[in-house]
C-alpha cells in the first residue's frame, strides 16, 4: 500500500509540473506590464485527479491479480457477424430518417460526423486490418480536397466529374507513399507517414501560384442533383432544384442533401471495405498484420500487400475529402493539420482496430460530445488524451472489438 501511495504521489506532482504551464497559469494584462497569474484550483485538481486514478488503478489491479480466473462481468464480447449486420442496417434506417425530424444544426453536427465515418473506415484499412500505422492520413484528405478544388478553379469541372479523379489522385499518393515504407514499420513508419503529411501541408501553404497559399480557395460550388444546381439562383441559367420541384427556396433542403449524399457516400465505402475484407487481398492485409515473416512464407508478397493498403485507404480519404471541400465551399492548409490525423487515428483505435461498426461508433461519439460540451472547449484535448490513456489501460482492444476467426482443438 506505502508503495501504491508514493507511485500516486509522484504521478501527482508530474501532472502538476505538465498541467501548471499548460493550463494553471493565465497571462493578464494591466496598462502596459503583462504577469502570470497562476490558477491553483486547476493545478490542484488535476493533480488530485491523478492521484485518486491512480489509487483506484493500483487497487483494480490488485483485485484482478487475485481474480484472475474469474470472468469479468463487465467484459464486452466480441461482435459476431449476425450481429453487426443487423446493427449496420438498424443504424443506416435510423441515419435515413434522421434529417427530417431534426433541426439544422443537428443534420450538420451529422454530415461532419458521416466524414468522419469515411475517413475512419478508410484509415482503419491501413491501421485496422493490414496493421500498418500511419499519422499522415490527412495528407490524403487533403489531396482529396485540393483535387476538386483545383480541378473547379483551373478547368471549371464539378463536383461529379472531380469526385472519381480525386479518389484516383489520393489513391496515387498513397501508391507513392508506400514506397518508401516498405521497408520500415512500427516507430520508423509513423515518424515517415507522419513527415509525409506535414509535407503535403507546407507545400499547399508554399504554392500559392496554384493553391492561393495560406488563405486556400474558396466559392468552391455544391454538388448538383442530375446537373440541377442546389441554389437559389442558377449561376448559367438552367433551371434549379427547387424550380423543377415546383418548390420554394430553403437553405435546409441543402443541408439535408449534402446529409444524405455523404450518407450515400459512407455506405459505399462500408459495403467495399466488407467486401474486401473477404477477398484474397483483405485475407493477406490480415496475415501481414499478424507476423510478416509468416506472411511471406506462405508466399505473399508484403511489398504488394502493403502498397495494396495504403492505395485503398488513400482512396477514400480523397473521396472524402472533395466532399469536405464541397460541403465547406472552401479549403485551406489549417484544415488539415496533424490533429486530424490524429483524430481519425483515435477513431480507428476506440472502435477497434479492424472493426467498422466500432470505427462507426468510435466516430459518433468523438466528434458529436465536443459539440454537446462546448463549455469544455478549452480543455478538449486533455480529456481526449486523458480517455484514450484510459481506453489502453482497461480495454485495449477497442469499444466493439471484431471477433477474429479462430479454431480451437479439443484436448
Amino acid at each position: 500500500m506505502n508503495q501504491n501511495l508514493k507511485n500516486a504521489a509522484i504521478a501527482s506532482l508530474l501532472a502538476g509540473v505538465i498541467i501548471a504551464p499548460v493550463y494553471g497559469l493565465q497571462i493578464l494584462r494591466r496598462g502596459q506590464e503583462t504577469y502570470l497569474q497562476p490558477d491553483w484550483k486547476m493545478i490542484l485538481g488535476g493533480m488530485l485527479a491523478v492521484f485518486v486514478v491512480q489509487i483506484l488503478n493500483a487497487w483494480l489491479r490488485q483485485r484482478r491479480a487475485g481474480k484472475a480466473a474469474a470472468p469479468s462481468r463487465f467484459r464486452i464480447p466480441a461482435i459476431s457477424d449476425k450481429f453487426r449486420h443487423r446493427a449496420i442496417l438498424v443504424l443506416v434506417l435510423f441515419a435515413l430518417a434522421w434529417p427530417f425530424f431534426t433541426g439544422r444544426a443537428q443534420v450538420d453536427i451529422a454530415t461532419l460526423v458521416l466524414i468522419y465515418v469515411m475517413l475512419g473506415l478508410g484509415l482503419n484499412i491501413v491501421v485496422g486490418f493490414a496493421g500498418l500505422l500511419d499519422l499522415g492520413f490527412v495528407g490524403f484528405y487533403a489531396t482529396g480536397a485540393y483535387t476538386y478544388a483545383l480541378l473547379y478553379h483551373w478547368a471549371g469541372w464539378g463536383f461529379w466529374e472531380a469526385l472519381p479523379f480525386a479518389g484516383l489522385v489520393s489513391a496515387f499518393f498513397g501508391f507513392i507513399l508506400g514506397f518508401p515504407v516498405l521497408r520500415l514499420r512500427g516507430d520508423y513508419l509513423a515518424i515517415v507517414t507522419l513527415g509525409f503529411g506535414e509535407i503535403i501541408r507546407l507545400l499547399l501553404i508554399n504554392l500559392t501560384q496554384f493553391t492561393g497559399g495560406p488563405d486556400g480557395i474558396s466559392g468552391i460550388p455544391k454538388p448538383s442533383f442530375f446537373g440541377y444546381q442546389m441554389v437559389r439562383r442558377s449561376t448559367d441559367g438552367t433551371p434549379t432544384f427547387h424550380e423543377l420541384m415546383g418548390w420554394s427556396f430553403n437553405s435546409q433542403d441543402v443541408v439535408i442533401y449534402l446529409y444524405l449524399m455523404a450518407l450515400v457516400l459512407v455506405l459505399f465505402t462500408l459495403y467495399f471495405t466488407s467486401r474486401l475484407i473477404r477477398m484474397p487481398i483483405g485475407r493477406a492485409w490480415e496475415a501481414l498484420r499478424e507476423d510478416e515473416i509468416a506472411c511471406r512464407s506462405l508466399g505473399l508478397n508484403p511489398r504488394n500487400i502493403k502498397l495494396s493498403a495504403f492505395t485503398m485507404g488513400a482512396m477514400f480519404a480523397g473521396f472524402g475529402g472533395a466532399f469536405f471541400a464541397a460541403r465547406q465551399g472552401l479549403v485551406n492548409p489549417e484544415s488539415f493539420t496533424f490533429i486530424e490525423s490524429a483524430l481519425i487515428l483515435a477513431i480507428v483505435v476506440l472502435g477497434g482496430m479492424g472493426s467498422q461498426l466500432g470505427v462507426i461508433l468510435a466516430a459518433v461519439l468523438l466528434t458529436v460530445i465536443p459539440e454537446i460540451a462546448r463549455e469544455f472547449a478549452e480543455y478538449r484535448m486533455l480529456i481526449f488524451g486523458l480517455v484514450m490513456v484510459v481506453m489502453m489501460i482497461w480495454r485495449p482492444q477497442g469499444l466493439l472489438p471484431v471477433k477474429r476467426p479462430q479454431v480451437e482443438l479439443e484436448s
